[in-house]
């Protein structure tokens, strides 16, 4: 009971359950939307969804400012921006014509983020994504630099037979990206012996780029489950001791 009381009434199964459903619906809704001919009725009943969907995560944004202890920090916290930026649109969309602001309602798809503080699997990703946040970004920039090198090596080996083509460094970084990320689009590729093998160390050093991340955010993510199975220890054990100690008195 005493882990219950620590958990927002919102995130408790009765509440979250229903409002990740709503989530999902919203998110169908507006896939839905998108189609072309389009009924009427079928556009009625999107458009009342939309205003049902908004009005309830309206009442629970405000209800979770109204509990938070610390109502700015959640205002500002990152779950408080995600649920401000999922209603966000409908309201502008009553002043503004968001058929020429298509980025303002493609916000409404942030409505599926909301899923992350339902789930404890997402919450742990997250928090393995926080503590390795430094060696991910050492890893970016290397990729960043790599990326470069790579344009320009295939450059080097590929603007004199392929002019056209390979006409700067710029055109030579898409290819750079769709190598060293193994997607190998074909849109561009080295004809000459040089760029070919080029080519080929360049893949070699992409399927090495993809196990990197892969590998660290593993090994965090078992520290993760692990810290998290001591701590869960750690309240049993105290529960148990509390409820020893108030036997005892």
């Amino acid at each position: 009971m005493s882990d219950n009381r620590k958990v927002p009434l919102l995130d408790q199964p009765l509440f979250a359950w229903p409002i990740a459903g709503l989530i999902l619906f919203s998110v169908v809704t507006f896939s839905i939307g998108t189609l072309p001919d389009l009924s009427q009725t079928t556009r009625a009943f999107l458009h009342y969804s939309e205003i049902v969907v908004v009005g309830l995560f309206s009442i629970e944004y405000l209800c979770r400012i109204y509990t938070a202890e610390k109502k700015l920090r959640f205002i500002f916290s990152f779950y408080g921006l995600i649920d401000l930026l999922s209603i966000l649109p409908f309201y502008v969309g009553l002043f503004v014509d968001l058929r020429t602001l298509r980025l303002v309602r493609l916000l409404r798809l942030l409505r599926i983020l909301k899923l992350a503080r339902y789930n404890s699997a997402i919450f742990r990703f997250m928090r393995a994504l926080y503590l390795a946040k430094e060696e991910l970004i050492i890893f970016t920039l290397a990729s960043f630099i790599l990326l470069f090198l790579a344009a320009v090596g295939i450059y080097h080996f590929e603007h004199e037979a392929q002019p056209e083509v390979f006409r700067s460094i710029f055109d030579a970084l898409w290819w750079a990206v769709a190598t060293l990320t193994t997607v190998g689009y074909g849109d561009i590729y080295p004809i000459t012996d040089g760029g070919r093998l080029f080519t080929f160390g360049v893949l070699m050093v992409g399927l090495g780029m993809i196990a990197v991340p892969t590998g660290i955010i593993a090994s965090t993510l078992s520290d993760v489950r692990r810290q998290l199975e001591e701590e869960r220890k750690k309240m049993g054990d105290s529960l148990e001791s509390a409820a020893h100690q108030s036997e005892q008195a």
